[in-house]
């Protein structure tokens, strides 16, 4: 999980400073269509959507951008059609990848996707090929410095976390995703505030990557999918050393 977590965490510092902001508020905001197209345009009997939002609070994403992407997913304002789909595949050294994207033109998007494997050494596969050694989660860090651990260990285990774990300067808090906005409430009324809060893909068994320049390709990979206009979510069961991850911080 600590490999996970390490890229959930610098997609997190990322999202945050990205110069390309107008590309991040783009992702966000097909999220939240999608998200109130299936499910209502109210967040509190959407958890979906409640989830978009929050997401893109966190970004400081405006409200009228918000506002807007609701009325598209109602229909109330017009717009592409999105489709919602997870490609499934291998990269260096074997690493499992998923890849989850919101697109309007699914024969140009799993073309550029599967370039994207290729050119990063890796191979997209068949649907199912890689999805069973994940776990959809809600996951949480929590600064060790912030507050104590049976403190936290309480808090989380009443509104209903699964388990809470150190990793580091970090506790790491695993929920279902349906109790995710429990836990997010829980943690927020003790003025507890997480550098991770995320409804993720956690791999079952992290394969370890020793080998320096198989753990850069790895990243390169990443980000790769991460920097594509269709791509929401980009997973790997990768558990890289913390020096691969310093250099890419």
């Amino acid at each position: 999980m600590a490999g996970h977590s390490h890229w959930a965490s610098i997609k997190h510092k990322k999202g945050v400073v990205d110069a390309k902001r107008g590309k991040l508020f783009s992702k966000l905001s097909r999220a939240i269509i999608v998200a109130a197209r299936n499910g209502g345009g109210d967040p509190e009997t959407n958890l979906k959507l409640r989830y978009a939002i929050d997401k893109a609070r966190s970004v400081s994403m405006p409200k009228d951008n918000i506002e807007r992407a609701i009325k598209r997913g109602l229909g109330e304002v017009e717009g592409a059609s999105l489709e919602e789909i997870v490609y499934e595949g291998y990269g260096p050294g074997g690493v499992a990848i998923l890849v989850e994207v919101l697109t309007d033109n699914r024969n140009r998007t799993v073309g550029e996707i599967n370039k994207i494997f290729e050119r990063g050494g890796g191979k997209m596969g068949t649907a199912g090929c890689a999805a069973y050694l994940f776990e959809r989660k809600g996951l949480f860090a929590v600064d060790t410095s912030v507050v104590d651990e049976d403190t936290l260990l309480n808090i989380v285990l009443e509104a209903g976390a699964d388990d809470m774990k150190r990793e580091g300067d970090r506790y790491e808090i695993t929920c279902d995703p349906s109790v995710f906005s429990e836990i997010q409430e829980a943690l927020k009324a003790k003025g507890i505030e997480p550098v991770v809060a995320e409804i993720t893909q956690i791999p079952k068994a992290p394969v370890d990557v020793s080998d320096p320049e198989t753990g850069r390709k790895i990243m390169r990979l990443l980000e790769a999918f991460d920097d594509h206009d269709d791509v929401q979510n980009v997973y790997s069961n990768a558990n890289l050393t913390d020096e691969m991850l310093a250099e890419t911080e």
